[in-house]
């Protein structure tokens, strides 16, 4: 796999944006074999630093007549496009430069005319591939209307950049989303022009928002970065992609370096993907399920700075793992395993209120006399109180973390630890008696 940055257009090329999609990468576990970071023998991996190569092709299209300048404005070619949409045509350049003589077009220059340079269709041709994924394809060069190999500036533009880049790092495949269909035979017609070799293609379905519009920023759509910063991990990141508009055969989570035997091209949809929030939920529930307690650990970050000791930080995700979905969901957990003032929602609060004053201060006798063992102690609370099941558990819950729903009680009372237990227990009854 080769990285390439494409970066010739000056104006949306900063070093700060791409700093932060290579960590994006790294981080969803995407290494390449080639690239930024790692060399390789077909650098330059910058295409702002392949001018000389992309210029190399210019120069050879234009000795065989195949490349010509272009002086149309932005507004003439606009006025051009509206025009021909008006009448019913699909718009392509008219060829208003095609035909202008070398000297016409020299003195152009001399007179410092900004312009482009366009590679010259051949005509009467059908260029044909076959797509790995949209199967036989057909394009008449009728169709295709001249296109720009390099800008006003010089740089070159991503019909001819990335193709040459391409043909010159050795690039046998190309995949890529099929928006990018109709420039195929533009490049093989480049590539058969400079006698460089044609790549195979295959042109992924694009994933849509539940609009049915493509995922853009614009529409408030999440790039990597924020569901990075959102919480979600990078295996249930991997793990919806795979599934992602790709029928991958198996249902069950699965790590990295088990996804290549489970992807296959022939299984990918030709029709658009659409992006659910709910299924990649899904996979962030798998992939708390299936990470390590460390990798946990170094999940939650900065918000279990208020568990101190390692042992006991390693004791809570283990206890609280089931009822995390984003690192968010801690705060409150840790709140609770050290002891901070509750204040109860509002359910837990009318469970406090409804088993009233006594019931915990037998609750918190009967903890103390069982010396901290949740098991002995809840059968002794039950059969004191006559209460069993949820009249028994949820007004514990209650009081021991002000919700209704949460971990799995016993573990997280042996996480509280017996003074925070009972300190628990004491304050509920004091709430529930100052109500009664």
């Amino acid at each position: 796999m080769v990285l390439r940055v494409e970066d010739t257009d000056a104006e949306r090329s900063e070093e700060r944006h791409l700093d932060r999609l290579l960590d994006d990468l790294r981080w969803l576990g995407i290494d390449w074999d080639e690239g930024p970071g790692v060399g390789g023998p077909h650098g330059p991996y910058r295409q702002s630093e392949r001018g000389a190569l992309h210029a190399e092709a210019i120069a050879r299209l234009r000795e065989v007549g195949l490349a010509y300048p272009c002086f149309c404005t932005p507004e003439e070619l606009s006025l051009s496009r509206r025009t021909q949409v008006a009448s019913g045509r699909p718009p392509r350049y008219a060829g208003t430069c095609a035909a202008l003589t070398a000297e016409e077009a020299k003195g152009r220059v001399a007179a410092g005319r900004a312009h482009a340079m366009r590679f010259r269709i051949p005509a009467g041709r059908v260029i044909e591939f076959e797509d790995l994924v949209h199967g036989a394809q057909r394009f008449a060069s009728e169709d295709i209307g001249d296109f720009v190999v390099s800008r006003a500036d010089g740089s070159a533009a991503f019909f001819l950049g990335n193709a040459v880049d391409d043909a010159a790092m050795g690039v046998t495949l190309v995949l890529r989303g099929d928006d990018h269909l109709a420039n195929t035979p533009r490049q093989i017609l480049l590539l058969e022009a400079l006698g460089l070799p044609v790549p195979r293609y295959g042109h992924l379905p694009l994933v849509l928002g539940s609009s049915g519009a493509p995922l853009s920023k614009r529409d408030g759509s999440a790039g990597l970065h924020d569901l990075r910063e959102q919480g979600y991990l990078p295996g249930a990141i991997r793990n919806y992609l795979l599934r992602l508009g790709h029928t991958c055969g198996i249902d069950a989570w699965l790590e990295a370096d088990a996804m290549p035997a489970h992807f296959d091209l022939g299984r990918v949809s030709r029709s658009a993907a659409h992006f659910d929030e709910a299924q990649l939920r899904h996979w962030q529930r798998e992939a708390i399920t299936n990470a390590g307690v460390a990798e946990l650990v170094e999940w939650l970050g900065p918000r279990l700075d208020a568990i101190a000791d390692p042992a006991r930080r390693a004791e809570f995700v283990s206890v609280v793992r089931g009822n995390l979905l984003f690192p968010v969901d801690a705060e409150p957990l840790v709140a609770v395993a050290n002891g901070a003032p509750l204040q109860p929602e509002p359910a837990a609060e009318a469970a406090i209120a409804e088993a009233g004053g006594e019931f915990f201060a037998r609750a918190l006798g009967e903890w103390m006399a069982n010396a901290g063992d949740f098991k002995a102690w809840t059968r002794t609370v039950g059969s004191a109180t006559g209460r069993k099941g949820a009249a028994l558990y949820m007004p514990l819950r209650s009081a021991l973390t002000g919700m209704t729903h949460g971990p799995e009680l016993a573990p997280l009372a042996e996480l509280m630890g017996r003074d925070v237990v009972a300190a628990m227990l004491a304050d509920a009854a004091r709430r529930a008696g100052s109500q009664a």
